[in-house]
């Protein structure tokens, strides 16, 4: 997952950004509403966890405009303001979900993936396609019940694909949802993610759709 972090303080942010990365998503942060607007308008994100006191302007004003722009990718927004009022005008103003500092990261985390996968229309936590199980949250695959090794971009890859299970996914979307700026992406990093993949998972689970991207499903 591809998130958007909105947060000032230097300290917390750098922290959120390593603790969501090692959770295993893809995280650009910026510390004001101005460069988020910009980034929202520039890159496709699946969340964004954003703080309302910031220093160019009220994150409330930022989520409002994405809302009345009709962009409906889930919102959790930090904040100190604990009030009832305050949590009210956070959710009527947009918001997916609300977490009052201070919080612990092992739930932004978790609140974070249940917003994704209810983003994806999912109830159940697991992503399964015949045998294949992957559980987000342990981060474990498993095929016919036996575990499967993965790198931390193979798992992001097939994540993505079991999300879209049965469409086209196109390496351009594979790489903006499991890389974040300034990393470095090589011409075929993708390609190469996806043969370890499939020697991984065996024969028929990952087809290539020439010139738009890859699909999996259960081998025929």
């Amino acid at each position: 997952m591809r998130i958007l972090l909105v947060e000032d303080d230097r300290l917390l942010g750098d922290g959120l950004r390593a603790g969501l990365h090692g959770d295993g998503h893809a995280v650009d942060w910026v510390t004001g509403c101005a460069p988020a607007a910009a980034a929202l308008a520039a890159e496709p994100f699946d969340l964004v966890v954003l703080d309302l006191g910031l220093p160019d302007g009220d994150g409330l004003d930022l989520l409002r405009d994405l809302r009345q722009a009709g962009r409906d990718l889930p919102v959790l927004v930090l904040t100190a303001r604990d009030t009832v009022d305050d949590r009210v005008r956070g959710l009527d103003g947009g918001a997916d979900d609300y977490l009052v500092k201070p919080f612990d990261l092992a739930e932004l985390c978790a609140r974070a993936r249940a917003l994704a996968r209810r983003s994806h229309g999912r109830a159940d936590p697991l992503l399964r396609l015949g045998g294949l199980v992957l559980d987000p949250s342990a981060r474990r695959v498993t095929l016919d019940g036996q575990a499967l090794e993965l790198g931390p971009r193979e798992f992001a890859v097939l994540a993505v694909l079991l999300e879209q299970a049965g469409r086209v996914v196109s390496r351009r979307r594979l790489e903006e949802h499991i890389y974040s700026w300034g990393e470095a992406v090589g011409s075929n990093a993708v390609e190469v993610h996806v043969h370890h993949l499939r020697r991984k998972l065996g024969d028929g689970w990952i087809r290539t759709v020439r010139g738009v991207g890859y699909v999996i499903d259960t081998p025929a």
